[in-house]
């Protein structure tokens, strides 16, 4: 299970589980409940690059980040640091 700390995000980090380039799992730590759960979900089965091709970029209110660009920064991490 590789742990990612967020930035600029009301997460506070994410917990990433991949099966090869797979992601097997992803919890979130803090944030808004039901979008983090969603989002969890969503990715469940998407290969790496999945996620991150579909999530990096995606901002939050005036913010340049959001849970789903952190996420995607955390599985690219888990990917390239497993």
């Amino acid at each position: 299970m590789f742990e990612y700390k967020t930035k600029g995000v009301c997460a506070r980090r994410i917990f990433v589980e991949l099966d090869g380039n797979v992601v097997k799992s992803v919890k979130f730590e803090g944030g808004c409940n039901g979008n983090t759960k969603g989002i969890s979900k969503l990715v469940e089965g998407m290969t790496v690059e999945e996620v991150v091709d579909r999530l990096t970029g995606i901002g939050c209110g005036f913010k340049a980040t959001s849970c789903p660009d952190q996420l995607a920064k955390a599985v690219s991490m888990a990917y390239n640091n497993g």
